[in-house]
């Protein structure tokens, strides 16, 4: 029986039997559909990719107000979206390890302040321009100039100087920076021709897929660009289309119906539930992904750290893992960095719900009335429910929290980085330089605390400069009192990425830089027949 269930799983695999006269089949035979799935699954990984169909998913996050624009990725989908139409110099694999894409060879000097870029020959943009350094140069110039608003205008505040030399992108720094490779893996930096700098709306770049639809906060689609350089390894399907389906239990409907092959953020309340569909698979990975509460430290009341350590102290961590992430997480500590990332020091103390210290600091502050805090559903799984349990907490400590619950639509464009106090999360970044270049140096267009404070970014300019490990440990231990003793970041959790995934498509596998395969998954997965 086994043998005749194992040729059955093959021809599957080969695309000469259906998956459901498989399941059939293995029912004729007794075998249990549970089992019969294991045996298909371990087949279609051997066979390897299949090329051909319409890969769906049904993602949070999209709004009315998306554009195409790399610079202004701010949600899921037009990050995952921009996986699929563009590359960038440097990626990051599912071991956390970096992999040259349109860099095919990086080099530094001595120093580690100047960095060589050799381009990938023989790789062309949709539009039929070959890809040279002089379109790196111009992206990351567009990026990296006085008027962007990137989000990776952080992570590139460092640099001095770029040129081109032969074929070659040069980066000079104005501080050594043993990172500079990782920090070229930030989502935003999709190299365009001619930088992005007469249409960065254009959505013209070198990977697997052309934009063949872009509806915003409706769909996304995107037909296989057959030039690709790297077909081999991406770009299976024939279309892949995102989905904007901003309801969980509308995306769960959607997976179970068929109409969509995987979705984002299962909020873990349901993950049970999930596990029960027929042909569907859960997946889940834990990084350096984390939810927040985040207060700008220049603005009444939060500009009063008193009043910033009552609402610390006034959360109650524990019972937000329990309830919002139930076991898909793990408590944090208002520092946006954990045991994931090296150099990460673990002996800093547990900040623990303490509604006498909260009431202390509460009334040290001299506020007086309730404190408002904007949630939205999109962001992040659970964040209503989240806000209204640390609504209880603080009342413990005799602090009024006014939860605005403002609409999905339009959450990251109107809201995120733009109110006093909001529900916020981060995906993680590779290195803790990263993390905090992005969200906390001074200079950052996406420092949503607005934390500015001299001596921490001349402590983050100087850990990037500093070659022995030791002495750079310290200094990120520093960094990391300062924001969490300090800043405006209360960030009661980590969680894990939790995916929902047909068992119609194979080639899955979690990364911790984000969810479905770091928005990788459309470009690297393919459907079985």
């Amino acid at each position: 029986m086994s043998s005749e269930l194992e040729y059955l799983s093959r021809r599957v695999a080969a695309g000469k039997l259906s998956r459901r006269d498989f399941l059939g089949r293995a029912a004729a035979l007794g075998v249990a559909a549970t089992f019969a799935n294991t045996v298909l699954a371990g087949a279609v990984r051997a066979e390897g990719p299949v090329r051909g169909g319409s890969l769906k998913a049904g993602i949070q996050g999209g709004e009315s107000t998306d554009g195409l624009d790399p610079a202004a990725i701010n949600n899921q989908v037009t990050g995952a979206f921009a996986r699929t139409w563009g590359e960038k110099l440097i990626d990051i694999d599912a071991e956390g390890g970096m992999v040259y894409q349109l860099a095919e060879e990086v080099g530094a000097s001595a120093d580690a302040k100047t960095w060589t870029f050799k381009i990938r020959k023989g790789v062309t943009f949709h539009n039929g321009k070959e890809l040279d350094a002089n379109d790196v140069l111009a992206t990351i110039e567009r990026h990296a100039g006085p008027e962007t608003k990137s989000g990776a205008l952080g992570v590139l505040r460092g640099i001095d100087t770029l040129k081109v030399d032969g074929t070659d992108f040069v980066v000079t720094l104005k501080e050594a920076n043993a990172d500079l490779p990782f920090l070229m893996s930030d989502y935003h930096l999709i190299i365009q021709p001619g930088g992005g700098k007469d249409n960065p709306q254009a959505g013209i770049g070198t990977g697997p897929y052309k934009i063949a639809s872009h509806e915003p906060g409706v769909r996304e689609i995107g037909a296989r660009h057959e030039g690709y350089w790297n077909a081999t390894n991406s770009g299976f399907a024939d279309q892949v289309e995102i989905i904007v389906i901003n309801d969980s239990t509308a995306r769960t409907a959607a997976l179970q119906g068929g109409q969509i092959h995987m979705m984002n953020r299962v909020e873990p309340k349901i993950v049970d539930l999930i596990k029960r569909l027929p042909g569907v698979t859960i997946h889940n990975i834990a990084g350096g992904a984390h939810y927040v509460f985040a207060m700008q430290c220049n603005t009444a009341p939060f500009d009063n750290n008193d009043l910033r350590l009552a609402l610390k102290y006034a959360i109650d961590r524990q019972d937000l893992v329990d309830k919002i992430v139930r076991g898909y997480g793990t408590v944090g500590n208002d520092i946006p960095v954990n045991i994931s990332y090296p150099l990460f020091s673990n002996d800093i103390e547990q900040r623990v719900f303490d509604p006498d210290k909260a009431a202390f600091h509460f009334k040290k502050s001299g506020h007086d009335g309730p404190v408002p805090l904007i949630t939205s559903d999109v962001a992040f799984p659970g964040a209503v429910d989240a806000a209204q349990l640390f609504q209880q907490s603080a009342a413990k400590a005799g602090i009024v929290l006014d939860i605005q619950r403002a609409p999905g639509d339009g959450y990251w464009a109107e809201v995120w980085n733009k109110k006093p106090f909001s529900a916020s999360y981060w995906v993680g970044r590779p290195t803790q330089d990263q993390q905090y270049s992005t969200a906390y140096l001074s200079t950052a267009d996406w420092n949503e605390t607005r934390f500015f404070r001299p001596d921490f970014d001349k402590l983050v300019i100087a850990a990037r400069a500093e070659l022995d490990e030791a002495k750079r440990k310290a200094m990120y231990r520093d960094m990391a009192m300062i924001v969490r003793d300090d800043g405006g970041a209360i960030i009661p959790m980590f969680n894990d990425w939790i995916d929902a995934v047909s068992d119609k498509v194979a080639g899955f596998k979690p990364y911790p830089s984000g969810e479905l395969m770091g928005g990788l998954a459309l470009s690297k997965c393919w459907l079985v027949a």
